[in-house]
């Protein structure tokens, strides 16, 4: 996530259940986050083993689809509300109710009922476009398509989410929490992606060919490795850290490598931040390429100088997840809290107020060198070369491996630390640096409906019932004898002079009968 973090140290295959605090030792970010995580975790793979990769309530399963033909070939998609888990994570399709302002007490102005369900082209996170093509659904009357859930995660600020910000604590002091929010989108997907080439194929074909595309999926390729090397300028600044430190940057950073362009290696781009992309802007008017800051930074640290590359961003340019180009910090006004890009921003991103837009800045100011020259950028950002050592800044270094396909989004945490002079990084014994797959965005699918046409869609969820039911007859005959037991006792205790229980008396009777 693009979080303020001093780095990230859950670890799966550690199997720590729980973490413990410890009295007079330092409290870290870290230690709380991976509690969450551990938690998050357990209670997901638990959910994941119970219900099965994808599944929801019996009676208040959400995402049902229907299929709605639209003038003008605008078509749409009805997303009826309810729950559904997907690899054990919580989508909640319910629409909340309308909020109802207070009105003048003359007036008969009422609120209007919103739908109770989503469209395909309002849901929350999908933001599709009936003016890109791309986003229109398919025309089932000229094949049928798979309407599919999409779920990821990502991190909020108070940059995109102002009501984060305690607004008691002033303006002058930074943000304090994020949050992370799951994202679910409806999408199409034909027939021909899932390599089906029947025209009327089964539920049962449609589920298997789409766990198939799933698998491919979620399951990305690029790999990376990080390390640190005493760089040629090592001597230049002797006493800012140890002579022989490898990472020579003066201070503790989380670097964050995160693919811009997706594609395979001679089309992809990545992008770089010391702060893991965590220094954003909130931006208050756009003019042109003149952008209004609410604030230009709380330090030397966490501002923007010229030369800086920013992505300008909103709510829906970050759950769409699509690379725009990255512009370029050209100058800045301080008194009017400007700043003049390099660029126009993209036509529809950061225009609407309601979605929140803000620049995030990115720390790569150039591409790697080689003999004494820079790798020009691409769009902004870093083209990716495979199989050799690329450096970043300070001593450290990245390492695509060769035959990558690399997503939008996907990044990788590099912890740099002063105290040791480097990266912390898995190795072989050998101390190699080790390949690792990106730490994010893990994505999650599940199938919904087969889109014949309207009013004929083929449902494809799946569904649990409740695991409590009626006790048992012979249960419930056990526990009769056993309260009626618990009563005689009591009775006995309570009037001595009974003596016994009837069935104490019926024991004894047969001893004496057999005597």
């Amino acid at each position: 996530m693009h979080a303020d973090l001093s780095r990230s140290t859950f670890r799966p295959e550690r199997h720590y259940s729980a973490v413990v605090a410890q009295q007079g030792r330092v409290q870290l970010d870290a230690d709380l986050n991976e509690q969450t995580a551990i938690q998050l975790h357990q209670a997901r793979s638990l959910a994941a083993d119970l219900i099965g990769p994808h599944g929801g309530p019996r009676d208040a399963a959400g995402f049902r689809i229907e299929y709605v033909g639209g003038k003008h070939e605008i078509d749409t998609l009805l997303i009826h509300g309810g729950r559904y888990y997907v690899d054990g994570i919580l989508c909640d399709a319910d629409r909340p109710a309308a909020a109802v302002p207070v009105t003048d007490e003359e007036s008969e102005e009422s609120t209007p009922e919103p739908p109770a369900h989503w469209t395909y082209w309002d849901q929350p996170d999908g933001f599709r476009d009936p003016e890109k093509p791309g986003d229109r659904l398919p025309s089932p009357a000229q094949t049928p398509f798979v309407a599919y859930l999409q779920v990821w995660e990502r991190s909020v600020s108070a940059a995109e989410d102002p009501a984060l910000r305690e607004v008691a604590l002033g303006a002058a002091l930074p943000d304090t929490a994020a949050r992370v929010k799951v994202v679910w989108q409806v999408l199409a997907l034909s027939l021909t992606a899932l390599e089906i080439e029947e025209t009327d194929p089964s539920r049962e074909t449609v589920r298997a060919a789409f766990t198939r595309w799933a698998q491919r999926r979620a399951a990305p390729s690029a790999r990376l490795a990080a390390r640190s090397e005493r760089p040629d300028h090592a001597d230049d600044d002797p006493c800012l850290v140890r002579p022989d430190a490898r990472y020579r940057g003066p201070e503790n950073q989380l670097y964050r490598v995160e693919i811009h362009e997706g594609g395979e290696a001679k089309d992809a781009t990545f992008k770089w931040s010391r702060e893991n992309g965590s220094v954003v802007f909130s931006v208050d008017e756009l003019d042109g390429t003149w952008v209004q800051l609410a604030s230009l930074g709380h330090d030397d640290k966490l501002d923007l100088d010229v030369g800086d590359h920013v992505e300008f961003v909103d709510t829906a340019y970050a759950s769409r997840l699509e690379p725009l180009p990255l512009l370029r910090v050209e100058e800045l006004d301080l008194p009017g809290r400007r700043v003049r890009l390099s660029a126009e921003p993209a036509p529809g991103v950061g225009r609407l107020a309601h979605l929140n837009p803000y620049l995030r800045r990115w720390d790569h100011t150039a591409g790697p060198k080689r003999k004494g020259r820079s790798t020009a950028l691409k769009g902004g950002a870093v083209p990716v070369t495979e199989g050799e050592w690329l450096p970043l800044e300070d001593g450290v270094e990245v390492h695509f491996a060769r035959g990558g396909a690399y997503r939008t989004g996907d990044h990788w945490i590099v912890p740099a630390r002063t105290a040791t002079g480097s990266v912390e990084w898995p190795t072989d014994q050998a101390r190699r640096p080790l390949l690792q797959a990106p730490a994010g965005i893990a994505r999650h699918f599940a199938p919904l409906a087969l889109i014949k046409g309207e009013g004929s869609a083929v449902d494809l969820r799946l569904a649990f019932g409740p695991l409590a039911s009626s006790m048992p007859a012979a249960d419930e005959a056990t526990l009769a004898a056993e309260e009626q037991a618990r009563r005689e006792e009591q009775a006995a205790e309570a009037d001595p002079s009974q003596g016994r229980s009837q069935t104490t008396a019926e024991a004894e009777a047969a001893v004496e009968g057999d005597n």
